[in-house]
């Protein structure tokens, strides 16, 4: 059973990457289920996705402890998610910051630290500068995608299956760009 959260805001692409994530885990055999939770969508609240694969998957929600993987599109979404990582999974994250509502509005301060506390205190971790991935895909809404191949390096799927994903739940004028996304994200490193 592999446990994945993507996690993100509003606008950041997070529900379409982790149905790519789980057309290509049945197209591998596997069993999936998936739960979005969507908050404040609209307004660049929270938004998160639970992925959950394996030979029989009962339950869609992963249980705080037991994410193999925590993706997050966005820096600040790293420490509302990490209680749901278990010990030794891993945590990917996108490192740009998008100003939260009580930030935007001078009530709250953003996070200085996150990266440093990452360090500090996460085994597994892969902090991303994505700028000029996105750049060269063409897109910051590729963002997802660039996200979605780093994952890609430490799951089980063919390049085949991940590219039939993208084909099936992307709209046509935008597979080339996404594809050549993916591979740009899975070329990262920290």
């Amino acid at each position: 059973m592999k446990n994945v959260i993507f996690a993100g805001v509003g606008g950041q692409g997070v529900i379409l990457a982790s149905k790519i994530l789980m057309e290509a885990a049945m197209a591998a055999g596997y069993d999936v289920k998936e739960s979005e939770v969507h908050g404040m969508a609209q307004r660049g609240g929270s938004v998160d996705c639970h992925v959950r694969y394996g030979e029989k998957v009962y339950s869609p929600l992963i249980e705080k402890g037991t994410a193999d993987f925590v993706v997050c599109l966005e820096l600040l979404e790293t420490m509302r998610k990490l209680e749901y990582l278990k010990g030794d999974g891993m945590i990917i994250v996108n490192r740009e910051k998008i100003d939260p509502a009580p930030v935007a509005a001078g009530l709250e301060k953003y996070p200085a630290d996150i990266e440093d506390w990452l360090k500090a205190n996460v085994k597994k971790h892969l902090v991303l500068d994505t700028k000029a991935a996105l750049k060269e895909a063409g897109s910051a809404r590729a963002l997802n995608i660039v996200m979605l191949g780093a994952l890609s390096n430490y799951l089980e799927f063919t390049e085949e299956q991940w590219a039939a994903a993208i084909r099936a739940l992307v709209k046509e004028k935008f597979v080339d760009m996404n594809l050549k996304a993916f591979a740009l994200g899975k070329a990262l490193k920290a």
